[in-house]
């Protein structure tokens, strides 16, 4: 089950809730609104953030050394 950070639009709380599927009904656990937000998580912000390493001083076939690549 993924875990998912919502904001409640009643009372503005902020809350974590484990969820079965994008169907399941969440409600806030301080108020009890069933009206809240899905945030984007700070993993899934930070996910694609940085560029992929290059595999190798060459960055094609990731030879520790170069003019050691098969592909030269």
């Amino acid at each position: 089950m993924p875990l998912f950070d919502y904001e409640c639009r009643a009372c503005g709380s902020r809350f974590e809730e484990l969820v079965s599927s994008h169907a399941a009904r969440v409600s806030c656990p301080k108020c009890g609104a069933g009206k809240v937000a899905k945030l984007p998580s700070a993993f899934a912000v930070g996910a694609g953030a940085q560029p992929p390493a290059e595999p190798g001083p060459c960055g094609a076939c990731g030879a520790a050394v170069r003019g050691a690549c098969a592909l030269d």
